[in-house]
């Protein structure tokens, strides 16, 4: 029963977000509940973790290279092609680039979670890509967009040192130091954590309807296509190099779930509102495709682990 109520877990995102749409005043009181919520998704994945996965992670460099090269060189580039390819005004244009620009988000840790991903190869790609974020994303902003921003680096690391890195760190304690009290909730962290993104992105469809009213459908193409390429690619090039099928979806989510939020604050900082849309669309469509993609991959069980092969020898 647990699991077939967690399986309908994009059900239950497309539901709360269509009463979120027409109803926003029922959620958009809970706007600063959107950073503790996170926070309990993130000590909830630290619940399952343990030092040995960070350390099986450590041993798969190549993996972690590859992520972190998709992230910054195929998502730009996307980002490029669609800008041409629909011949979006400067506004639109920027914010699409934006997007491509920024480092991997949080979504990405989440979705690869509930879709039995590799969430301490995930947590590790997203902490690489959000450091290198600080002198990269610039570079390619300036690069794709002819634009010279400044990155809020501080801000930056102080959010993943709070959002990320600490509850999963105090789980991963607590799971070390209290093993078998915590292996009594293990079996329900799944539902919390799904329970908790439904929420969130109930929270940022409501925050954000004016702004989805008034996207047209090119700009919502856009940004499907941009994220689905993002996920596609990155889940057939791990396949490609050999990976094991772990590693395939959490690279997918980790290339195709962008830190969104923080190219909504760039284009706000930096632009104007209207190039904050494509971010805001973003943010919301990869929850709901990433939800979608979790819920397929959670009913399908992964490949047993052969004892050894060529791929977990180039992995490895």
């Amino acid at each position: 029963m647990l699991n077939r109520v967690i399986q309908l877990f994009p059900l239950w995102a497309l539901l709360l977000s269509t009463v979120a749409y027409y109803s926003p005043e029922l959620f958009t009181p809970y706007k600063s509940a959107i950073i503790p919520v996170l926070t309990v998704i993130m000590l909830s994945m630290g619940l399952t973790l343990t030092l040995s996965d960070f350390n099986k992670v450590m041993q798969t460099p190549k993996a972690i290279a590859l992520g972190v090269l998709l992230q910054y060189l195929v998502m730009p580039l996307v980002a490029l092609t669609i800008v041409y390819t629909f011949n979006l005004d400067d506004d639109l244009s920027l914010g699409v680039i934006l997007v491509g620009c920024v480092a991997g988000g949080t979504a990405s840790n989440v979705m690869c979670f509930l879709a039995k991903g590799d969430v301490a190869l995930s947590i590790t790609m997203t902490a690489i890509s959000t450091l290198l974020g600080v002198l990269v994303t610039p570079f390619l902003i300036s690069l794709y967009a002819q634009q010279l921003v400044d990155i809020p680096t501080q801000a930056m690391i102080l959010n993943l040192l709070k959002i990320v890195l600490a509850p999963v760190l105090i789980g991963l304690l607590l799971n070390t130091f209290l093993q078998k009290q915590v292996a009594k909730i293990q079996a329900i962290l799944p539902l919390v954590s799904m329970t908790a993104i439904v929420f969130i992105i109930a929270v940022i469809v409501a925050l954000n309807h004016a702004h989805i009213a008034s996207v047209g459908p090119v700009i919502l193409c856009a940004v499907i296509l941009h994220n689905g390429i993002g996920l596609l690619s990155g889940y057939w090039a791990a396949r490609w190099c050999g990976f094991q099928e772990v590693v395939c979806r959490t690279i997918a989510f980790e290339v195709g779930l962008q830190n969104s939020g923080l190219a909504v604050a760039l284009a706000m900082k930096f632009f104007s509102p209207a190039a904050a849309i494509a971010g805001t669309v973003f943010s919301i469509w990869h929850n709901i495709s990433g939800s979608i993609l979790a819920s397929i991959w959670s009913k399908h069980a992964l490949p047993a682990k052969p004892s050894s092969t060529p791929a977990q020898d180039q992995v490895n």
